[in-house]
């Protein structure tokens, strides 16, 4: 995968599918409204990489693809990452109990059930006992400490850890705590210093508390017909970085694909692991999961679901085998979509400041290159 410094606008040589991604996403995003930056990349080549509408109503800047929009979730596939670091620097191990981290649960045998890779792979039955809606001032403003210290007041579980699945943004706050007490730095500073330095992703930033008003998009929603901005200050728990805090661009994203895909910051063997889909010996995968995107599909076998998750990364295949991964994310107005094919070369990413189906945008893409999902 070869990136230059600045992408073509329009793809590689104004080609004919350049042309033909250029007009369907014009008609996709409206040039006054909110909108997005979308990046296509086949081989070693950027195939489509352009930006639409506006990334400030205010001052109508216009989306590039340079234009730094709020990852949502995928900002988990980062701290998973620096979870992964410190357990090959032998800082940590997966296979620790969150108790290590944080004695001070009320129930310690909860704490003692739960290690660190459930925490990575939704199954770690915690429940989200956050009451975010009757208090919505608080979560406005509250970081992850805050957002982590209701889940450490649990007194039981929602399943046995590792048998099921359970998306929990509150268990990547505390992902993010467990890396500030590895390392020693905060989780944003060693992120930072580990994943966007040697990725060379130098325009990248992560949420610590009230974040600029400058340099980065806005998020915005329509309310009675009018855009209003729906990020930091609006959102409750936007403040919370572990579970979605990192803010890039499509092409900086291309840098932590290239990244990953050459061991420049976690050796190649660990990416490949951390892509694998995890199986824990007690896996029951009984509990229903609706998959909103097409190229993300559980299979189920005898009533049992097929573990479709690695270290945060979502994992499955594409009708000719191909290992196909990637991460969505969702926060106030900001929308995303990150997938890649590896043995393809495949990379997709769209990241909107509005909401927008990213899905559907993701599967034109992906028809575009003929890859059957």
């Amino acid at each position: 995968m070869i990136l230059t410094s600045q992408c073509n606008p329009r793809g590689s040589g104004d080609s004919p599918m350049a042309q033909a991604l250029d007009q369907y996403f014009s008609e996709q995003f409206r040039a006054e409204e909110p909108g997005g930056a979308v990046l296509l990349i086949s081989g070693d080549s950027v195939i489509f990489s352009k930006g639409y509408g506006l990334a400030n109503m205010t001052t109508k800047e216009p989306v590039t693809t340079n234009t730094l929009f709020n990852l949502g979730s995928i900002s988990k596939t980062f701290v998973a990452n620096s979870i992964v670091l410190l357990h090959e620097q032998g800082k940590l191990s997966l296979d620790d109990s969150i108790f290590r981290y944080f004695p001070t649960f009320k129930n310690k045998s909860i704490a003692q059930q739960v290690k660190i890779k459930h925490l990575l792979t939704h199954t770690s039955g915690l429940p989200d006992i956050r009451n975010v809606a009757a208090d919505t001032s608080f979560y406005l403003t509250a970081k992850d400490p805050e957002n982590w210290a209701p889940v450490m007041m649990a007194d039981s579980l929602l399943f046995e850890p590792g048998s099921e699945f359970e998306y929990s943004n509150p268990a990547f706050n505390g992902l993010a705590l467990i890396v500030e007490q590895a390392s020693g730095v905060k989780w944003q500073k060693f992120v930072e210093d580990n994943i966007f330095r040697p990725s060379h992703m130098e325009a990248s930033t992560i949420t610590d508390g009230a974040h600029p008003t400058e340099g980065v998009s806005h998020g915005y929603v329509k309310n009675k017909g009018e855009w209003v901005e729906d990020d930091y200050g609006e959102e409750p728990t936007f403040a919370a970085a572990g579970n979605g805090g990192v803010w890039s661009s499509v092409e900086e994203l291309a840098k932590y694909e290239k990244a990953l895909q050459t061991g420049t910051f976690i050796p190649l063997e660990r990416v490949e692991d951390s892509r694998t889909a995890k199986r824990f010996d007690n896996w029951k995968g009984t509990r229903p999961f609706d998959a909103n995107w097409s190229w993300f599909s559980p299979q189920v076998y005898d009533g049992v679901m097929q573990p479709f998750i690695g270290w945060s990364w979502f994992v499955g295949r594409t009708a000719d085998g191909s290992k196909i991964v990637g991460h969505t994310g969702t926060q106030g107005g900001f929308i995303a979509n990150y997938v890649s094919i590896p043995q393809k070369k495949v990379l997709i990413v769209i990241l909107c400041n509005s909401p927008r189906d990213v899905y559907a945008l993701t599967d034109k893409l992906l028809e575009i290159l003929d890859i059957d999902n």
